[in-house]
């Protein structure tokens, strides 16, 4: 008897020669991006670096057209990475035979993050090198493993990490929303996991305005922004100068020459800059409250101050807004509040939220 445990696969059987019996091959629906054959490969192989494409089902081809399995329905950020015209479909896919899964070489699947071809996994996961092996096996893209052996920390908010598999390097170009960015990750803060987040301050910014992000890092935010028009000035501002010098190189990178890559102390940099912000981007959890009669100064009429916490769940955004409105008002501004979300949990009971307050 043939069993199925999946509701969403079921099992495609045809009879064998001379009546031995059948063989039959697992079929599963899933999400898919459909697509031109023409547009199909450039669209693979982003699915492919943001770790989307599911390698373990078989790319479908019917008549004009190609569905690119994937592993999860994508976020609307994810989509944005995509050129071309496709849609987000489903379809059945037969499984891809030979594939490795994570669930053959490991009891569970790990938890680890991807910045250009390099996965990193916590200190705290057992067997890291067990777990490395499998993820070079699993993901043919990543040729680096590093497992952090600190938390974000320093006045440059920078990790250590260790070299359990693959090529001995920190360093790596790590693509998101068709920019290009250079970082080392021991020398300068990183993490992908605000792509959604980058993409949302995005949509808010107008061709014409002027951008302060205080803490630019190597310009996850400053040269997205710059990108979307050569007519918004962005003051890119970071006190690593590492992260200054990974910040210039991007530039170049991304040919975006509307950024201003400056090194030195937000709060001593606002004042060359004062009242020029239409927005102010302050994602420096932990400390931004240190810098936040700065920002204030920054601020032009009616500009929007975009500061980011680490809070608990018990008073996620009242303490930090109070912060926000005694700084305006200390420099005689008033405030209007234009929204608090949370941006990701943080840590257990602990949440990194995003306050948006209007400079009046």
């Amino acid at each position: 008897m043939l069993t199925n445990n999946n509701p969403h696969s079921s099992p495609t059987c045809q009879p064998t020669a001379a009546g031995e019996g059948v063989s039959c091959s697992s079929k599963m629906k899933k999400s898919c991006i459909k697509v031109l054959k023409r547009e199909g490969e450039p669209i693979r192989r982003v699915l492919l670096e943001m770790d989307l494409l599911d390698n373990s089902a078989r790319i479908i081809s019917e008549g004009e057209h190609l569905y690119l399995p994937l592993t999860e329905n994508p976020q609307e950020s994810h989509l944005m990475n995509l050129t071309g015209e496709f849609e987000l479909s489903e379809h059945e896919f037969e499984e891809q035979k030979g594939q490795l899964r994570f669930e053959d070489l490991l009891d569970e699947v790990p938890h680890f993050e991807l910045v250009g071809d390099i996965a990193l996994i916590e200190d705290n996961v057992s067997e890291p090198e067990k777990v490395a092996d499998a993820i070079m096996k699993v993901k043919k893209n990543v040729k680096t493993v590093l497992v952090a052996m600190s938390p974000v920390e320093g006045e440059f908010r920078t990790r250590r990490f260790r070299v359990v598999a693959g090529e001995k390097r920190t360093s790596t170009v790590h693509k998101e929303y068709g920019c290009r960015y250079y970082i080392d990750l021991e020398r300068a803060y990183f993490t992908p996991r605000l792509a959604t987040e980058r993409s949302r301050i995005l949509a808010q910014i107008s061709k014409g305005q002027t951008v302060a992000d205080m803490f630019a890092g190597v310009g996850p935010y400053s040269i997205m922004i710059a990108k979307k028009s050569s007519e918004i000035r962005v003051i890119a501002i970071d006190k690593n100068p590492d992260a200054v010098e990974f910040l210039r190189r991007n530039v170049e990178l991304n040919s975006t020459s509307n950024v201003e890559a400056i090194e030195g102390d937000a709060n001593l940099e606002a004042k060359k800059f004062a009242g020029l912000a239409d927005h102010v981007i302050m994602n420096l959890p932990h400390n931004a409250n240190e810098f936040l009669d700065a920002a204030v100064k920054l601020c032009a009429s009616n500009a929007i101050i975009h500061y980011y916490d680490i809070t608990p769940e018990a008073d996620l955004f009242d303490s930090s807004l109070k912060l926000v409105e005694e700084a305006a008002s200390r420099a005689g501004r008033a405030t209007e509040l234009i929204e608090s979300r949370v941006v990701r949990s943080y840590a257990p009971h602990q949440s990194n939220v995003c306050i948006e307050v209007k400079v009046i």
